[in-house]
This record gives structure tokens, sequence and C-alpha cells, in this order.
């Protein structure tokens, strides 16, 4: 799942257990998912230097290596011993090198807003919220839906009632208001930057009946005042184009310890990609898209024409 630095390029020295280890860290900023990836990576990076293996380190905190490597994916939570004796172990022992890694364990094990939402989040999911929360950078390419952070209220229902036809009307609406909440992040202070590219079957779909496509688009239409939303259109007139595979996001960090990851949804589960190779081939498809996609100065004039379209339905 969430690997970090999973194709092999190394994070630090590999020399001897001699070599005096880096300890140097700077704060991190983010969502307490990320902050988790990135203290289990800094914390591999010291084992490696010290050359110390998995089995060695689980010993040191009376676990196995499965929950180490764990750890260093960032999967589970931190407890300040096992992080105060890892550190011993990796030849960290000044209160001054000690105290960053210690207080992050603090702020990576704080449970982050969507974490209210346990009863209609499921944990695949969960993560990927996580690490939106922290991106710089967010590159969505759909085929069937409004990407979650451009969705209008209405149209968010009716997809939400697609996937769970026999949710009740709370449950519904649970779904829906942490849709909405999501969609913060484009507004505050260091907002991510949105670009989203659609199909044109996107925007054609009358998904819950003409007078919601047309808050939808309005939705949109609003969004792009915002000068960190970019929208961009793939017309039918192109006809088969690179991403024939299926809808993808790209998540860009400003940490350093974090690559850009590949998320990709199933309808029960996700797929995320962080591999080198794997992040380029994606990041390249998504470039051809924009260049077959029509430019975002365009965009604005395509979604009143289709909105036209759904307004004379009314």
């Amino acid at each position: 799942m969430i690997m970090p630095n999973a194709d092999g390029r190394p994070v630090g020295p590999t020399s001897a257990a001699s070599a005096a280890p880096t300890t140097s860290m700077a704060a991190p900023r983010g969502s307490s998912t990320v902050l988790r990836i990135v203290l289990g990576a800094q914390l591999r990076r010291l084992r490696e230097q010290r050359g110390i293996t998995l089995e060695e380190a689980g010993h040191s905190i009376r676990a196995s290596h499965s929950k180490i490597s764990r750890m260093e994916l960032g999967r589970v939570s931190f407890r300040i011993r096992d992080v105060s004796d890892l550190l011993t172990l990796y030849g960290v022992t000044s209160d001054a090198d000690r105290e960053p890694f210690l207080s992050l364990v603090e702020k990576a094990n704080l449970a982050g807003w969507w974490h209210n939402y346990n009863d209609v989040l499921p944990a695949w999911f969960e993560t990927y919220v996580g690490l939106e929360e922290s991106a710089s950078g967010i590159r969505n390419y759909e085929v069937q839906f409004v990407p979650g952070l451009l969705q209008s209220e209405g149209y968010a229902r009716a997809v939400i009632r697609l996937g769970f036809p026999s949710a009740s009307p709370e449950e519904l609406d649970r779904r829906v208001k942490l849709r909405m909440a999501r969609q913060r992040l484009l507004h505050r202070q260091d907002p991510p930057h949105l670009w989203a590219v659609l199909d044109e079957a996107v925007l054609r779909r009358p998904l819950g009946g003409a007078e919601a496509m047309c808050e939808q688009i309005d939705h949109i239409l609003r969004a792009l005042e915002l000068p960190n939303v970019t929208v961009q259109i793939v017309p039918f007139s192109v006809g088969g184009h690179a991403a024939a595979g299926g809808p993808f996001s790209i998540l860009r960090f400003s940490q350093p310890d974090l690559p850009d990851i590949v998320y990709m949804e199933q309808l029960t589960s996700a797929v995320y990609l962080e591999k080198r190779d794997d992040v380029d081939s994606y990041l390249e498809v998504m470039e051809r898209l924009c260049i077959e996609a029509e430019p975002a100065t365009r965009t604005r004039e395509i979604l009143l024409e289709i909105r036209e379209g759904f307004q004379a339905r009314l």
C-alpha cells in the first residue's frame, strides 16, 4: 500500500553500523496519515544507516519484524516507548536529536476530522482522505463522475445513492456531508492545486436529472474562480485516448520523504502506486490527456453550452 521509496532508491547512506546516523529532520506538516508515513520513513532511514535488520529492530521493542515494517510504512499508530527504544538502538541518544521524532509521535497519532465519519468511511478510503488533506497537488482523470472535490451536494447525493442503493436517509446524509467536508481544503489558506481532466461523458450523463446537472455545472463554474482549480474537458471528438484504462488520481506532496502517489478506486477497495516507474507512466498519460483535451481557457464556454442543453429540458 503506502511504501515510501518503494522503488528501491536509497533514502540515506547505507554504510556500516559504525557510521554516525544522520538525525536532522525538518518539522513536517500535514495530516496524521502523512505524518505517520514521514515518521516511518525517517525511522527506516535511521535503521538502514546502522545496518540493522527488521528482526533486530523488532526484538528491541518486543515485537515482530512485521510490526517494524508496518511502522516504517506508516500503516499503524506509534507508541512513544517504541520510538524511544528504536532511537536508542539507532544511536540517536541526545535529547536535541530525539525531540523532533518524539514530538512527531503525538502529532502522527492525532485523529483527523474525517475520523468523525468512521461509520461511513472504509479503511481503504480513509487513507486517501488523509493523503488528500496534505497534498500540494491533486490531478484527477474521470470518465464517469465529476471528481468528489468538485461535486455539488445534489449531484453527490445522486452518485452516492447509485453506490449505496439500500442506504438509509441518515446514512446517505452522512456520506454526502463527508464529501462536502472534503471540499473545504480547496478554500483554505494553503490549498492544493486541483487539476481535473473530465471526459465529456461525465458532464453529459444526467445524474440526478437536468436540474441537478445545472446545479453541478454551476458548482464547477464557481470552483473555476479559485486560482488553485483547473479543469479541462476531453471532447467526444477525440475518440480513443491515452487513459483507456479508466479513472485515476495523482497526489503530490511537498514533504521530501513522500513520493507522488497514484490512486485508483475499485468497487470495494483501492490501489495505491508509488514506484517511480508506475508513477512516471501515469504522469505521462496525464500529460497526454491534457494535450488531447480542450485547453482550460475553453472550459467555461463548454460548460455553459452543456448547461444550456440541460436547462432546455426543465
